[in-house]
């Protein structure tokens, strides 16, 4: 049997990626720190994973945890835009550090021979050609603006793995671009949204509220919930080509402002959107190119409007319970 290492497998996607993998008869370590991720998210699973806490900083508990592994998906980051402003030398230290150390365990470690790296969509900024294919350059704008010690994190990854890491072993890199879902944390734009207009209406006691948002709801972006996600990301890892790039996402783009009034709509409620600040370093549209990706045999299973009815009634029942 296949043994896979998965860091940052206790969050949102990384717990996901494991359930996939599970139910394809995989065993699975998973490594995190439950800094992001929770231990709930993957504590119904039955068998076939052991779980590692452990700080992927620290290069001693990687080596333990890669122990006759055979393939590698690493996505211990941290994220959330947030921390990004707030906490961008925790964020590179974790980024930079963190694969560095990785890689290092697995130049070591012979039986691994495979290893998946999750970049990110936010390598493109704002792109100059729309939907966005993997060939197109990655920027940095700005090395001031701290927003980019994720996104330069995320370059310095994608280098890492294909110059750093030793040549005998299969390299993929997948770049996810909005991916949502239940449990999916409470820094993103959905959450978000749901927060506001049940704390707005009074715990939807009243039909109609006001709330102001970041720009004026004409930025876009184009939204893949996570079950797809994840078949996507073991799609391109077992298909893909050696040393390829994979966007996952899908091309439906939708404006911010639209995806309120569907959010409001499920929660039956009226909406009217105050415009805001956009904060600086913010894309104004973002859309993959999935090309390479369908070419392996991708297909997308749920559409935005079942999407949003999972996670939006999902976000609506933990805010009413704890409200």
């Amino acid at each position: 049997m296949t043994k896979i290492l998965v860091t940052g497998g206790a969050g949102f996607l990384g717990s996901a990626l494991v359930k996939l993998l599970i139910k394809r008869k995989k065993k699975v370590i998973i490594f995190d720190n439950n800094f992001r991720g929770s231990y709930k998210n993957i504590q119904k699973l039955k068998s076939n994973f052991n779980f590692v806490k452990g700080d992927i900083r620290n290069l001693n508990s990687i080596k333990k945890a890669l122990k006759n592994v055979n393939e590698v998906y690493h996505l211990a980051f941290i994220n959330g835009t947030s921390n990004f402003y707030s906490k961008p030398k925790l964020v590179m230290d974790v980024g930079i550090k963190g694969t560095i150390n990785l890689l290092d365990a697995i130049n070591t470690n012979k039986n691994v021979k495979k290893f998946i790296y999750a970049s990110s969509s936010e390598i493109y900024q704002n792109p100059d050609k729309l939907p966005t294919p993997e060939n197109v350059f990655a920027k940095l704008p700005d090395t001031i603006n701290p927003r980019y010690s994720y996104a330069s994190s995320k370059i310095l990854g994608e280098v890492l793995t294909y110059n750093y890491l030793r040549d005998d072993l299969k390299k993929i890199i997948f770049r996810p671009h909005n991916i949502y879902g239940p449990s999916m944390g409470f820094e993103h734009v959905i959450p978000e949204i749901v927060k506001r207009i049940i704390k707005q209406t009074k715990s939807l006691k009243l039909n109609e509220c006001a709330i102001k948002i970041q720009g004026n709801g004409s930025e876009s972006r184009s939204f893949c919930y996570v079950d797809d996600a994840v078949k996507g990301i073991v799609l391109a890892a077992n298909k893909g080509k050696n040393r390829e790039i994979y966007n996952i996402g899908n091309q439906n783009e939708i404006k911010i402002k639209h995806l309120i009034n569907r959010i409001a709509k499920i929660l039956n409620i009226k909406v009217k959107i105050k415009s805001g600040k956009l904060q600086s370093g913010s894309a104004l549209r973002r859309v993959p190119d999935i090309k390479k990706l369908k070419k392996l045999g991708y297909k997308s299973l749920n559409s935005l409007e079942i999407g949003l009815i999972k996670t939006v009634n999902w976000y609506k029942d933990y805010y009413l319970k704890h409200d």
